[in-house]
């Protein structure tokens, strides 16, 4: 599963490379955990120092740090996810099950659930989405906010590189 990552350092974060895969991987379906999802996709960040960070970090910098108020205000209030603030929980989202290089996150809505999982592995981070339509609303709300979300994940990929870089050493 994996990319053809990229060579040495990359010295602007902007140019980092940043792909969607379009044929989504059985590891990658396996860990949504939503074996009958209506959208996946994934979206795969190539930087030399992916493993630096563990996945939750990842998490963290890409949903809490680069997605912040914009994120918040697209799952609560357009797609209406239920997300709690609490310490074992990323941005509200639930952290429903994680390995040694994966997390997942897990929410719902009276219309849909949605997973987002991280993988880290060597030299890329992987941003999956899966959503589940709980409800036929879901589909007439979900398809268009699909397409802004497919043209922002991988500006969310490389705002979150930034954030885990400013950071530092973990």
């Amino acid at each position: 599963m994996k990319a053809n990552p990229g060579t040495g350092s990359v010295k602007n974060e902007s140019v980092l490379p940043v792909f969607q895969q379009h044929d989504v991987p059985e590891a990658i379906r396996g860990l949504s955990a939503i074996a009958d999802s209506d959208y996946v996709d994934v979206f795969t960040l190539v930087t030399s120092d992916a493993s630096a960070r563990t996945p939750e970090q990842w998490a963290r910098a890409a949903f809490e740090d680069a997605a912040a108020l914009q994120g918040q205000f697209v799952w609560r209030v357009l797609l209406g996810l239920r997300l709690q603030r609490r310490p074992s929980r990323v941005a509200g989202w639930k952290i429903a099950d994680r390995g040694g290089d994966w997390i997942r996150l897990e929410a719902r809505s009276w219309m849909l659930t949605g997973h987002l999982v991280i993988l880290v592995e060597d030299e890329q981070v992987s941003l999956a989405t899966a959503v589940r339509y709980d409800r036929p609303t879901a589909a007439r709300v979900w398809t268009p906010l699909s397409a802004i979300h497919r043209r922002l994940a991988p500006s969310l990929l490389r705002d979150a590189y930034k954030a885990v870089r400013q950071a530092g050493p973990r």
